[in-house]
């Protein structure tokens, strides 16, 4: 009696699990797209698509809409508490902080941002829009807005140091303390998931979160996505 035979795509399953466990490909990496793996493999998409449907149903893969299917990633434990700090939460996590500037302007504060800095409605505020990383991997999009008047040479400062924390420091506020935190779940725009390197409708984390100083006073008004799939958010006191 003859053994009986492991299917194909079966076989090109173990051969990519293989590979991702490997590190050929690594948390985040996208796979090649179907009509290369069939290449590979010498069979057609139909079974490519077995194949992938196993590993993602294993936890390994996920596919995105209109991006192809990427290698899991082990979500970033962040904590969101009194003294959020971006770099030491990353390091914290086991992870390499980083950050990058996507634009830095002094404008008008619009109605919310002015009531969440107690500032009179049109006055000058500092907005700086950035990307969070961790491993060189974007996990969150951000927006801080800063009172202009306090802070007049804020965005220089952080084009410089690219730390919330050191350039607060730099301008004397030693300590700053979340005040408030609001947490909210939607779906990416296309703007958010161009920047997040995600499909446009994947879930996010919108959290809006203002800082204050040891007198009270707030120092900064943030608005933070994250991405769904990258992030575990825990709350602590």
């Amino acid at each position: 009696m003859s053994a009986k035979r492991t299917p194909i795509w079966q076989s090109i399953a173990s051969t990519l699990t293989e590979d991702i466990a490997e590190g050929r490909y690594g948390p985040g990496d996208k796979l090649p797209t179907e009509a290369e793996l069939s290449g590979r493999f010498g069979v057609n998409r139909h079974t490519v698509r077995h194949a992938l449907k196993s590993l993602a149903d294993n936890g390994l893969v996920h596919a995105r809409r209109g991006a192809g299917v990427f290698v899991a990633q082990v979500p970033t434990d962040y904590a969101i508490g009194k003294r959020v700090r971006f770099h030491r939460n990353l390091e914290q996590a086991g992870r390499l902080p980083g950050k990058e500037v996507l634009h830095l302007e002094t404008r008008s504060a619009d109605a919310a941002e002015a009531s969440a800095l107690a500032l009179p409605e049109g006055a000058d505020v500092h907005v700086y829009d950035g990307l969070s990383l961790a491993d060189g991997n974007p996990i969150a999009l951000f927006k801080s807005v800063f009172p202009a008047a306090r802070f007049p040479d804020l965005p220089a400062q952080l084009s410089r140091l690219r730390s919330v924390t050191a350039a607060l420091k730099e301008n004397g506020v030693a300590d700053y303390t979340r005040a408030s935190t609001r947490l909210t779940a939607r779906r990416a725009s296309a703007t958010e998931a161009l920047h997040m390197r995600i499909a446009e409708g994947d879930p996010v984390l919108r959290t809006k979160a203002i800082n204050i100083d040891p007198e009270g006073t707030p120092v900064e008004y943030g608005i933070t996505w994250f991405a769904g799939d990258r992030v575990t958010l825990t709350l602590t006191e």
